[in-house]
């Protein structure tokens, strides 16, 4: 009898070891921004600032600082309530994956290396809002289906990831990479990515970085895109200004320029105001010359959990 309950009790402790050792967790953002383009009836978007999506992520200790990992998430639109991307269910990332001390790998569908650092010093919070919206370096294929994905760890603040993926019979294949640091106030990054199609290949570059002086954070970034014997060379400045503990301005320009055809540039002012860690109202204008929307109002309201 004593052996029996003892036996229980050690089954019992085990079971809650494995248990902590694992965790599963809900996510998502719901986006949505009310804006007026010039010409144009007022409209409800989806995604303002980040796309509106629903996920499910886990990891589970497997002893010696290994870990298995896995992330689905799916993409909708707040506006309608329909799906967002290509009506597949889980279209933003679902992979499984492996990390430690060697990095991370993982397999399935994800965000491309390249993908990883290219709006990270887009002015005006990479929102609809964005001067950046008038740049052609953005056209790249972002979350390819068959996807393999490894990041190194970050040693002296310098870290780097590579992704490609398998045609599978579809022909076209992204194979990216990007190197970038952080440290203190410094942030650069460098990416590049080649997406093979049966037309041809389209090449991106993108360099970009940003330097925090505390009363503002000074943004830079460079985009090049050669498709063919055709280049386009994008350019964006910018800061973000806090004027307060919650809130914080934002403002850029930023200019595309293609090969025998005019320059496209915007000028972009917003700001942003966190109700709480996870509630943010935001706001402002986008000006475009020799491209859409010509002139922008808009106002949004993000929500995290």
């Amino acid at each position: 009898m004593k052996k029996s309950l003892i036996a229980l009790a050690v089954l019992g402790s085990v079971a809650g070891v494995a248990q902590a050792q694992s965790s599963v967790s809900v996510y998502g953002v719901a986006d949505a921004v009310l804006h007026k383009d010039k010409g144009v009836p007022a409209a409800l978007t989806s995604g303002g600032v980040s796309g509106s999506r629903l996920g499910f992520k886990g990891t589970e200790d497997l002893g010696g600082g290994l870990k298995a990992n896995f992330l689905l998430e799916h993409g909708f639109k707040i506006d309608t309530g329909k799906q967002g991307e290509e009506g597949s269910s889980f279209n933003r990332q679902a992979y499984v994956g492996l990390s430690g001390g060697f990095g991370e790998f993982k397999l399935g569908r994800m965000w491309t290396a390249y993908d990883d650092i290219s709006g990270a010093t887009n002015p005006v919070f990479d929102s609809v809002l964005s001067p950046t919206n008038v740049w052609a370096s953005t056209g790249y294929a972002a979350n390819p289906s068959n996807g393999i994905y490894y990041a190194s760890p970050a040693m002296g603040g310098v870290s780097g990831a590579f992704s490609t993926n398998l045609k599978e019979g579809t022909g076209n294949q992204s194979n990216a990479f990007h190197v970038k640091y952080e440290g203190g106030p410094v942030y650069a990054g460098v990416g590049y990515q080649v997406d093979k199609t049966a037309t041809g290949d389209t090449k991106f570059t993108r360099v970009n970085g940003s330097y925090d002086l505390g009363a503002a954070k000074l943004l830079a970034g460079y985009g090049n895109v050669k498709a063919g014997s055709v280049k386009t060379t994008d350019l964006s400045f910018g800061a973000d200004v806090p004027l307060g503990a919650n809130l914080v301005l934002s403002a850029g320009y930023a200019s595309s320029k293609t090969d025998g055809a005019e320059r496209l540039s915007g000028l972009g002012l917003g700001v942003a105001y966190s109700l709480s860690k996870r509630t943010t109202v935001y706001g402002g204008f986008l000006d475009t010359k020799n491209t859409g929307p010509d002139t922008r109002y808009g106002f949004g309201l993000k929500h995290t959990f």
